[in-house]
């Protein structure tokens, strides 16, 4: 492939936690994605887990290096044109859910869809059927505080989904489950995955996680020390 759909060159972050002290949060991290792939990121607690997808999606920014996205530069583009980008071409999925408490689950879901100016007919449209495929139609009246927690992360996928973006990052989104709901809700990802042929990379220490992805990248006090390929 001439090239890659998501390419990061050189990455590194330090933190400047106070006066006249450094910590590395990530350290010379290159890395390159296909299209549609079902990744994860693990290791340890500390590791660089949340601040390497935090980069990815322009939530943070990088001390050196470079993060490409289609062969475009995202690192050091201005504010503006990076909102854009994530609203546009980036999904998020967050282990606390980020739903916001006011509005109803389709509500939640359409928001995205709102920004970018979907018609009201397209946005139902489109939130029934996500919804139906994350087994989450009975819950699209529902307040947040209504919904299990299990319940919550499904709207949460379908809000990320729901625009169809080139890249969804998700960040420990079984942490809050018991196993059940994390199986669960790992099996409709993958399928939507598939499916949707949306690019999906997790961060996460859960084995069932792991076990799930098809594209397996270790970090170890903010170096990748494994990046393998199954299946």
């Amino acid at each position: 492939m001439s090239e890659s759909f998501l390419k990061i060159d050189h990455i590194s972050k330090i933190f400047h936690p106070g006066k006249d002290v450094e910590v590395t949060g990530l350290h010379d991290i290159n890395l390159t994605f296909a299209r549609g792939e079902f990744v994860v990121v693990s290791g340890p607690s500390g590791s660089g887990k949340t601040t390497l997808l935090n980069i990815i999606g322009g939530l943070d920014e990088a001390s050196d290096g470079e993060v490409r996205l289609e062969g475009q530069r995202l690192t050091g583009l201005p504010e503006k044109e990076l909102s854009l980008v994530r609203r546009d071409h980036i999904g998020f999925i967050f282990q606390s859910y980020n739903l916001l408490p006011v509005l109803t689950a389709r509500e939640n879901i359409e928001y995205i869809m709102n920004l970018r100016g979907w018609r009201q007919k397209e946005r139902r449209l489109r939130t029934d059927e996500i919804a139906g495929k994350l087994e989450i139609k009975t819950l699209l009246d529902k307040l947040p505080n209504q919904m299990s927690g299990g319940q919550q992360q499904r709207v949460a996928v379908a809000r990320a989904v729901a625009t169809k973006p080139k890249l969804i990052l998700a960040d420990e989104p079984t942490a809050n489950l018991d196993s059940k709901s994390a199986e669960k809700l790992m099996d409709m990802m993958q399928r939507l995955n598939e499916e949707e042929k949306i690019t999906i990379i997790f961060s996460s220490h859960d084995p069932l996680v792991i076990n799930k992805a098809k594209h397996s990248i270790k970090l170890r006090d903010g170096k990748v020390v494994s990046n393998e390929y199954s299946g």
